[in-house]
């Protein structure tokens, strides 16, 4: 077995030139490429979706939901915004994340699953799964997917993100844990799973900005940010969730205190898959609802 190598902030830097760690340096950005269309990402907050006793409103979380749907999609009604991303003849699997600390929350899921229904997809071709999708029928002949997940820190990416929600889509989970989980990109390149996403969610109603160890979790570094990060890129969806729990961290401890790893698989999905954009000042964050501390 190969040992998993630990990546340094200076290891990061030096492969990424620091777009997560580093923001302010997209002046050795080409020309060309600042002069790209911008890749949309919606970050939407509400501070009345978690009670004080952590329980969600469902109904405040599926009107966020379909809020975001409609920015993303450029249209103004729920039903018409839902409509474009999918059609009744879909069979839809939704990967959420199972992990019993920070589960992606119960009402997320259904607030997805109604949508769905509501653009007539059968019940019996939706499913929602994370570690039976491989053997989960639905899944096995899926047109389409929704994938879910919660922002956290990670022992082995440095963050939990969307594109790691897709570890599960292989046999071998383990065999892409090492330098940082940085081929995670690779996984969606493979038939199961290739071009069939139309939305990613970065659950972010509490997420957990720092962490050392596997299977790390400490509520002291959980804080009730009430928000989704929602878009149909995947790295631009982790690309802005990370630079969140990094914010996070400088304004918890006063410094970006490090993690075990930092997480290169969004960049490297950028580079070298090619499946979407990991640059800050290339993608739009679209800020919507509530702006207290908001950090982005």
């Amino acid at each position: 077995m190969k040992t998993r190598k630990t990546i340094t902030r200076r290891d990061f830097l030096k492969g990424t030139a620091g777009f997560l760690l580093a923001p302010t340096a997209i002046t050795s950005v080409p020309r060309s490429a600042r002069a790209q269309a911008k890749t949309k990402v919606v970050v939407i907050r509400n501070m009345g979706v978690v009670g004080p006793n952590s329980e969600i409103n469902r109904n405040i979380l599926q009107a966020m939901l379909d809020e975001a749907a409609c920015i993303l999609t450029g249209e103004k009604e729920t039903r018409l915004a839902w409509q474009s991303l999918f059609v009744k003849t879909d069979v839809v699997g939704i990967k959420t994340n199972a992990w019993h600390y920070l589960p992606t929350p119960k009402e997320l899921e259904g607030a997805i699953h109604q949508r769905l229904v509501d653009v007539g997809i059968p019940t019996t071709n939706i499913s929602i799964d994370d570690r039976g999708v491989l053997d989960n029928p639905v899944f096995k002949k899926a047109t389409s997917l929704v994938n879910v997940r919660p922002a956290r820190t990670h022992h082995w990416s440095g963050v939990g993100s969307c594109l790691k929600n897709y570890i599960m889509f292989v046999r071998n989970p383990s065999a892409y844990h090492d330098e940082g989980c940085s081929d995670l990109g690779k996984i969606w390149t493979y038939p199961v799973v290739q071009g069939k996403t139309r939305l990613n969610i970065l659950c972010a109603l509490t997420p957990q900005f720092y962490g050392r160890g596997a299977h790390f979790f400490d509520r002291r570094y959980v804080w009730p940010y009430k928000g989704l990060i929602v878009g149909t890129d995947p790295v631009a969806v982790d690309a802005v969730g990370a630079e969140l729990l990094r914010r996070k961290r400088v304004a918890h401890f006063g410094e970006d205190r490090s993690l075990d790893v930092q997480p290169v698989h969004i960049s490297v999905a950028d580079k070298k898959f090619k499946l979407g954009v990991s640059d800050l000042s290339r993608i739009e964050i679209v800020k919507v609802g509530w702006q207290e501390e908001v950090l982005l």
